[in-house]
């Protein structure tokens, strides 16, 4: 069954992706390299003070090996650092590099120009009450139940929501 055009959730996806989308080429532009859309949420993450590569995994929605994969390419990218975990030995956890903080850095003020625009094209107030339902609490997760029609088994126990909210 598909999703009805005019979901929220199908809204807020393709908010992301004008957002991601203008994000990449205002970082084009300012002539840093390309990052992938999971290199990019690991940015995000990191400024959310999400360090360790299985937290990354979980708030991403990858596994472990893809992030590793992921994260090695972006230190070999000069991005990010894998230190020691100061509470774990055993354990990494992820820095940004002095480049990963510029490119941080001009993330942000495209971002600032972005939302100015939507300011412009929306109004202010629009983008306020956007903000603000954005990042209310929204309670637990709903999970909604199969009909009684439904032949199709439920799948595995719900579990834990990855949502955070970003500082981006």
């Amino acid at each position: 069954m598909p999703v009805p055009d005019k979901s929220l959730m199908r809204g807020l996806l393709h908010a992301f992706y004008w957002c991601d989308e203008g994000l990449q080429k205002s970082m084009a532009a300012g002539g840093w390299p390309a990052l992938s859309r999971t290199q990019s949420m690991i940015m995000v993450n990191l400024s959310d003070g999400v360090t360790r590569p299985s937290d990354l995994a979980r708030a991403i929605g990858v596994s472990r090996q893809a992030i590793q994969r992921t994260l090695m390419e972006m230190e070999r990218d000069g991005l990010i650092h894998l230190v020691p975990d100061p509470a774990d030995g055993r354990a990494k956890i992820v820095e940004p590099s002095r480049d990963g903080r510029g490119i941080y850095a001009s993330a942000l003020r495209a971002i600032v120009v972005m939302e100015a625009e939507l300011k412009r094209r929306f109004g202010k107030k629009a983008i306020n009450d956007l903000r603000k339902l954005l990042y209310a609490d929204w309670g637990p997760v709903v999970v909604a139940t199969r009909s009684a029609r439904s032949s199709r088994p439920m799948g595995p126990a719900p579990q834990r929501s990855r949502w955070r909210k970003s500082n981006v």
